[in-house]
């Protein structure tokens, strides 16, 4: 089963950037879809973006959609999350997590994520 570690997270000024990376070590990152999700200090964990299992579907939450960008390297079992425009707002710990599909069965978004990587802070500074 998959075994997550995110990275990539820190302190950047408002309208910068960050990327961050998932890397799973339990060889067998392309059986899953992935996601990003966030969790700011008082509030639920937030759905942010999913990646299909070989790329070819990406979805985005609308508060971040033109601003960031799921990418992954299924020759690396890396995930990628490119964080550009950063608002104050986006401050929260990110973690990925791993499903079979970014959709249910009925074509809803997937919010079933059985394996979860610890997370990475992510603080904006205004």
């Amino acid at each position: 089963q998959p075994q997550l570690v995110e990275s990539g997270g820190g302190s950047v000024q408002a309208g910068g950037s960050l990327r961050l990376s998932c890397t799973d070590s339990g060889l067998t990152f392309d059986d899953y879809a992935m996601a990003w999700f966030r969790q700011a200090p008082g509030k639920e964990r937030d759905w942010v973006s999913c990646i299909s299992r070989n790329a070819d579907s990406t979805y985005y939450a609308d508060s971040v959609k033109g601003r960031f960008t799921i990418s992954r390297d299924n020759a690396k079992n890396t995930l990628y999350l490119q964080m550009n425009g950063l608002k104050p707002e986006d401050t929260a710990m990110y973690y990925c997590a791993a499903s079979p599909g970014c959709r249910t069965a009925s074509g809803d978004r997937n919010l079933d994520f059985a394996h979860w990587g610890p997370g990475t802070q992510v603080s904006v500074l205004s």
